[in-house]
């Protein structure tokens, strides 16, 4: 598996992978209108033009997971951390992870998952991020995280 920098060529692939893989996501929320999955590809060209996007390659260059990026001032706001839910827990989401802090090394980074998250909040705390705020969108609970170089 290699991780890059991804083009426009490639926004396609990743959103079809971040709608798999938030599928689950709204069907523990019996909600199929949350912003991942209704999010266009012109939405996401718009975060392409704006900050980064990664994604990481399998050996047949297949992507099987990606993560976005906006530096604004000395914060990184990372965003739509999405991994092929065939390949999840095989250490790739945190290879992105600090794949993305490597290319900003001396930025706060900034980022928010759905309160309650089984396997997100475990992942994020083990990965040096800390709760520092807690907001409700649409029903729905958010606990922002941050890392501090």
């Amino acid at each position: 598996m290699n991780i890059e920098i991804a083009n426009l060529d490639d926004l396609s692939d990743i959103l079809t992978l971040q709608k798999q893989a938030f599928a689950s996501e709204a069907e523990f929320l019996q909600n199929n209108q949350i912003q991942p999955l209704i999010q266009t590809l012109k939405e996401v060209e718009d975060e392409f033009n704006k900050g980064i996007v990664l994604k990481a390659v399998d050996e047949s260059r297949h992507i099987i997971g990606s993560i976005r990026g906006n530096a604004i001032e000395n914060t990184l706001y990372i965003g739509k951390l999405v991994v092929d839910p065939k390949c999840q827990h095989q250490g790739i989401g945190g290879q992105l992870l600090k794949a993305l802090e490597f290319l900003y090394p001396t930025f706060r980074y900034e980022l928010f998952t759905r309160s309650k998250h089984e396997k997100n909040i475990p992942f994020y705390l083990k990965n040096g991020y800390v709760p520092f705020k807690y907001e409700t969108q649409d029903n729905i609970h958010f606990t922002y995280f941050e890392k501090n170089v």
